[in-house]
C-alpha cells in the first residue's frame, strides 16, 4: 500500500534558529506581513521583538493577536479582514497551536475564497494557503509542521478538524530560547499532547516504518525530559529535547494520523473550551486500555520506549504497563486525574459521543468504536 509523507520544505531547529528564520524572510522577497499571535505574547514583548527583526530587515508587518487558546471561526474571520486590509502576501504565525491553527485557517481562505468551514475534512482545498511561516513558542502541538489545523465553530460548539496538505507551513522554526518562559502547568499540557500524538500515531492503523521510529524516539525523549522541563523551566537541554520530541511526535501524527483520544478530546474543547492538552491527557490512558483490545504487542513496545523493562512481559502486561506509565507520567507533571475536574458533565456525554464519531482523527484508531463504547470511555475517564 503507498504512503505519502507530509513535513514543511524547511525546518529550523535550536537556539538562535529565529535569527536564522528572518533571514530567510529577507531572502522570499515578501512585502507585508500578517503576523498571528495572542494577547499574552504580545503583552510580554515577544511580538514585538520579533516585528522588530523583521524591521531591521526592511520586512513591513501588521499584528493580529487575538488567536484565543481554541482559535475560533470569528478569530479567522478577523484575522483574514486585516489581512485584506493591508494586503498582505504571507503570514507569520507566532506562538503555540492556537496562533498557528488560526494563521493556518486565515491562510488558507485567503487563497481560497469562501469560509473556514467549507475546509473541514480531508483535503476540501484547491490552492496552497498564502506562504506560512510558524515560528513555535511551546513544545506539543506541533502546529509549526503538520497540515491539521482545529478551529472552533461557536455556533455549533465543535471543533472542526481540518486536514489538509495546504495548510503544510513552508518553514518551521523551533528556537528552544523562545520556550523558557512557559508556565509549568502549559509545559506539563503542551508536553502531554505531544506525548498522546507519538502514541495515537503508533498505534494507528496508518502507522508506517517512518512513523513508528520518530514516534518511539519521541516517546522516549518526552519520558526522560518532560518532568525537567515542567520542574526547571530555565534548563535549555530539557527545553531544547522537548522542541525535538514534540516536532517528532508532529512528524508521526502529520502521516499516520491520530485516534479517539483526540477525536474526544476535540469535543471537550469545543464544548466546554477547555485546555485540548489536558484532555488529551486524561483520555490518554483510557482510550488506550481500549484500543489494547486489539494491539497489546504496540502498547508494549510504548511500554519499552517509556523505560519499562518488558523483556519478561506478554503483550498484554506490556500494554497495561504503557497504561501505567502514562499515568505515572501524568501524574508527576501535575494533570487533573479526571474529567470531573474539568467541569465535564455526564449528562453531555452522549452528546460529545456523537460528535467524536463524525471527527476524521477516529478514522485511523486501531479498533473502531460504537457510540455506547466512546460513551463508556468518556464515563472511565470521569
Amino acid at each position: 500500500m503507498s504512503s505519502t509523507f507530509y513535513m514543511p520544505s524547511i525546518n529550523m531547529m535550536g537556539d538562535g534558529s529565529l535569527a536564522d528564520a528572518v533571514d530567510y524572510i529577507k531572502t522570499q522577497g515578501f512585502k507585508q506581513g500578517l503576523i498571528v499571535s495572542d494577547p499574552v505574547l504580545n503583552k510580554l514583548g515577544v511580538v514585538k521583538n520579533f516585528t522588530d527583526l523583521l524591521a531591521q530587515q526592511n520586512v513591513t508587518s501588521i499584528v493580529f493577536d487575538q488567536a484565543q487558546p481554541n482559535p475560533t471561526v470569528s478569530n479567522v474571520n478577523d484575522g483574514l479582514a486585516i489581512l485584506k486590509q493591508h494586503d498582505c502576501d504571507f503570514v507569520v504565525s507566532l506562538g503555540g497551536g492556537s496562533p498557528h491553527d488560526c494563521a493556518k485557517g486565515i491562510a488558507l481562505v485567503a487563497s481560497n475564497g469562501g469560509k473556514i468551514a467549507d475546509y473541514e475534512g480531508l483535503d476540501q482545498s484547491k490552492n496552497p494557503q498564502l506562504p506560512l511561516i510558524a515560528i513555535n513558542t511551546t513544545a506539543g502541538t506541533a502546529s509549526e509542521m503538520t497540515r491539521f489545523a482545529i478551529i472552533t465553530d461557536e455556533k455549533r460548539h465543535v471543533k472542526m478538524a481540518i486536514v489538509d496538505k495546504h495548510t503544510t507551513p513552508v518553514l518551521s522554526v523551533n528556537d528552544p530560547s523562545l520556550m523558557v518562559g512557559m508556565p509549568a502547568s502549559l509545559t506539563a499540557a503542551t508536553g502531554m499532547d505531544a506525548l498522546t500524538h507519538a502514541i495515537e500515531a503508533y498505534v494507528s492503523t496508518a502507522a508506517t516504518p517512518i512513523t513508528d521510529a520518530v514516534a518511539l524516539k519521541a516517546i522516549a525523549l518526552i519520558q526522560t525530559y518532560l518532568p525537567t522541563a515542567v520542574e526547571q523551566g530555565e534548563n535549555m537541554e530539557a527545553r531544547e529535547n522537548m522542541a525535538y520530541a514534540q516536532f517528532m511526535a508532529g512528524m508521526a501524527f502529520n502521516n499516520a494520523s491520530l485516534g479517539y483520544v483526540h477525536a474526544m478530546a476535540h469535543q471537550l474543547g469545543g464544548f466546554y473550551d477547555l485546555p485540548h492538552g489536558v484532555c488529551n491527557a486524561v483520555l490518554l490512558p483510557h482510550v488506550q486500555r481500549y484500543n489494547a483490545q486489539v494491539c497489546p504487542e504496540r502498547l508494549k513496545e510504548v511500554a519499552c520506549s517509556m523505560g519499562v523493562d518488558v523483556q519478561m512481559m506478554s503483550a498484554e502486561q506490556g500494554a497495561q504497563a504503557a497504561i501505567s506509565a502514562i499515568e505515572a507520567l501524568a501524574q508527576k507533571v501535575g494533570i487533573p486525574s479526571g474529567l470531573v475536574a474539568l467541569g465535564v458533565k455526564a449528562e453531555d456525554i452522549s452528546q460529545l459521543a456523537d460528535n467524536a464519531l463524525k471527527d476524521v482523527c477516529g478514522l485511523t484508531n486501531p479498533k473502531q468504536a460504537s457510540h455506547e463504547e466512546i460513551c463508556q470511555i468518556f464515563h472511565a475517564a470521569m
